[in-house]
C-alpha cells in the first residue's frame, strides 16, 4: 500500500458518494450540461475516447487469433486486459451519463420497445455485448489462478466462439460512434463532419491499439522491472503505420472532394486545433511508425505511441467541443467539479484494478513461468533463517 494507491482509493471514495448524489438529484445537480451542451466531458473522455483507446484488445486479437501473428502472442494478454477495464469504464460511464438511468435494462426485457434503426440502440448492444464477451475471455486468465476445474472446461469449450464474436461487434460499434455525429450534419464544423466519421473512427481506434499496447507494456515493465518486448512492439507499430496512412489519405482526400481544404489554414481556434490533431497526433507518429530506424529506439517507440494516443484523445475532443461550438450561439461549456471528480475516480478504479490483476494474475509472460525451486539445503544450527518477507524461507531442526 503506496501513497499513490491511497490518493487513488480516496478518489474512488469521493467518486462513489457522487455518482449517487447524481443519481439521486439527476444530471442539472451534478453537472454543467444544458440543452445547448447535452454532451460534455463524460460523453468525451468516458466513451468516445474510452472505447477508442480500448481498441487494443480487438487489433491484437485478430492479429494473433486471425491474421497469423502468433509470435505477438506475449503481449496479447496486456492488451486484452487494457481492453477489458477501458469497456468497464465506458459502460459505467455510459450508465452515469444516461437521463433515466433506472431505465438501463429495458432493452433487454421490453423486446416490443426496440428501435434498430437507432444509432443508440446498435451501441447499446455491441458495447454491452463486446464487454460481456471480453468477462468471458478473461475466464481462462481467471481459472489459472483459482481453481475450478468445471469453469475451466466451460471456458474452453466456448472461448472459440465467443473470439469471433469479439472480433466482429468493435467493428460495428466502434463506427457506430462515429454515426452519433454524422446525424448531426449542419451543427458540427466542416473540418469535422463527413460521411466518413463511422470509417475514421473505426481506423482510428485500429491504429491506437498497436499505440496504446505499447504504452502500456513498458510502464508494466517499468513497475515490475522486467523488458518489454521491443522487437515485438515494432513490428506492431510497423503496422498501425500503414494503417494511419490510409485514414490520413481518406481524411485529407474527403476535405479536398467536400471543398473545404482552404479551411485548414485560414488560422481560426478550429483550423488550428485541426492542423495539430492531424499533425501531431497523425503524421508525426506516422513516419516513426514506417522508419525501421526511428522505431527501434525506445525512446522514439514510446513518444510516437504517446502522440498516436494523443492524436486520438485530441480528435474526439474536437468531434465533441471543437466542431459543435458554433452550433452552440454562444452558450459556453465548463464541467462542473464533480463532473471532473467523477471522470478522475473512474480511471483511479481502472488503475487499481488494472494493478490488482496484474499482481495476481498471470497476465504478462514473465508471470506464466513456472520458477524452478533451488536443491534445498540443510541450515547450519547456527545460523537463523527469517521468516518475514513474502519469499520467507521455513526450516524445522
Amino acid at each position: 500500500m503506496t501513497w499513490v494507491r491511497v490518493v487513488l482509493l480516496g478518489l474512488v471514495g469521493l467518486f462513489s458518494g457522487l455518482v449517487l448524489y447524481r443519481f439521486v438529484f439527476g444530471l442539472g445537480a451534478a453537472t454543467n450540461l444544458s440543452d445547448r451542451w447535452p454532451w460534455g466531458l463524460w460523453v468525451w473522455w468516458d466513451v468516445l475516447t474510452g472505447v477508442a483507446l480500448a481498441g487494443g484488445g480487438y487489433s491484437t486479437a485478430l492479429l494473433v487469433h486471425f491474421l497469423g501473428r502468433e509470435r505477438w502472442r506475449s503481449v496479447e494478454r496486456g492488451a486484452f486486459l487494457t481492453s477489458l477495464l477501458g469497456y468497464l469504464m465506458v459502460c459505467g460511464g455510459l450508465l452515469i451519463d444516461l437521463g433515466q438511468w433506472y431505465r438501463a435494462w429495458h432493452p433487454v426485457v421490453f423486446l416490443d420497445r426496440w428501435n434498430p434503426h437507432s444509432v443508440m440502440f446498435e451501441l447499446y448492444w455491441c458495447v454491452g455485448g463486446y464487454t460481456l464477451v471480453q468477462i468471458v475471455e478473461f475466464l481462462p486468465i481467471l481459472t489459472e489462478r483459482v481453481h475450478l476445474p468445471w469453469l475451466a472446461r466451460v471456458a474452453r469449450k466456448i472461448y472459440a466462439p465467443v473470439l469471433f464474436f469479439g472480433i466482429i461487434l468493435p467493428f460495428l460499434h466502434q463506427s457506430a460512434l462515429g454515426s452519433l455525429y454524422v446525424i448531426a450534419k449542419g451543427a458540427m464544423d466542416p473540418l469535422w463532419w463527413t460521411m466518413l466519421l463511422p470509417l475514421l473512427f473505426f481506423l482510428s481506434s485500429f491504429f491506437v491499439g498497436p499505440a496504446m499496447v505499447t504504452l502500456e507494456s513498458f510502464l508494466s515493465s517499468r513497475s515490475h522491472g522486467r523488458r518489454p518486448p521491443t522487437r515485438l512492439l515494432t513490428e506492431m507499430v510497423g503496422l498501425a503505420g500503414w494503417i494511419m496512412v490510409v485514414y490520413l489519405a481518406l481524411k485529407i482526400g474527403d476535405l479536398v472532394w467536400r471543398g473545404v481544404l482552404p479551411r485548414v489554414f485560414e488560422g481560426s481556434v478550429a483550423s488550428n486545433l485541426w492542423l495539430v490533431e492531424v499533425v501531431f497526433g497523425v503524421a508525426v507518429p506516422m513516419v516513426v511508425f514506417l522508419s525501421p530506424h526511428a522505431r527501434r529506439s525506445a525512446v522514439g517507440l514510446v513518444t510516437a505511441s504517446a502522440l498516436t494516443a494523443g492524436g486520438v484523445v485530441l480528435n474526439r475532443a474536437n468531434v465533441v467541443f471543437t466542431s459543435m461550438a458554433a452550433s452552440a450561439e454562444g452558450a459556453v461549456y465548463v464541467p462542473y467539479w464533480m463532473e471532473v471528480a467523477v471522470t478522475g475516480g473512474l480511471i483511479a478504479a481502472g488503475v487499481l484494478a488494472y494493478l490488482f490483476i496484474t499482481e495476481n494474475f498471470p497476465i504478462h509472460p514473465a508471470d506464466r513461468e513456472t520458477p524452478v525451486a533451488p536443491p534445498a539445503r540443510a541450515p547450519r544450527a547456527d545460523v537463523r533463517i527469517p521468516a518475514d518477507g513474502p519469499h520467507a524461507a521455513h526450516a524445522t531442526g
